[in-house]
């Protein structure tokens, strides 16, 4: 079992930075891959970024990628996703995930934390 609490959201304007972490118990996180979604008001949640235990292999949508950079830290069972440039299309809440396989698909992840809003004014 795997809980995970996201932090680091907030108010920003378009250009700005931040950085999301995504705290989690237990001494499984090291070998679970994880992800990175949000989801919009109105819209489905969709894939961000994501990287396998080791943080040899990342992905991220077309959307993340140049701007968004995902990482962790297994000796301090925490994920990151640093944001640059950011945008107000990229306001929405943001998830992390872990599950067996670092995808873009929802469904194939197990744990989920409770979001942290981002908010990317004009």
């Amino acid at each position: 079992q795997v809980q995970l609490v996201e932090s680091g959201g907030g108010l920003v304007q378009a250009g700005g930075s931040l950085r999301l972490s995504c705290a989690a118990s237990g001494r499984a996180f090291s070998s679970h891959s994880m992800g990175w979604f949000r989801q919009a008001p109105g819209k489905e949640r969709e894939f961000v970024s994501a990287l396998n235990w080791s943080g040899s292999n990342t992905y991220y949508s077309d959307s993340a990628k140049g701007r968004f950079t995902i990482s962790r830290d297994n000796a301090k069972n925490t994920l990151y996703l640093q944001m640059n440039s950011l945008k107000p299309e990229d306001t929405a809440v943001y998830y992390c995930a872990g599950g067996r396989v670092a995808t873009s698909r929802v469904a194939a992840y197990d744990y989920w934390g409770r979001g942290t809003q981002v908010t990317v004014s004009s």
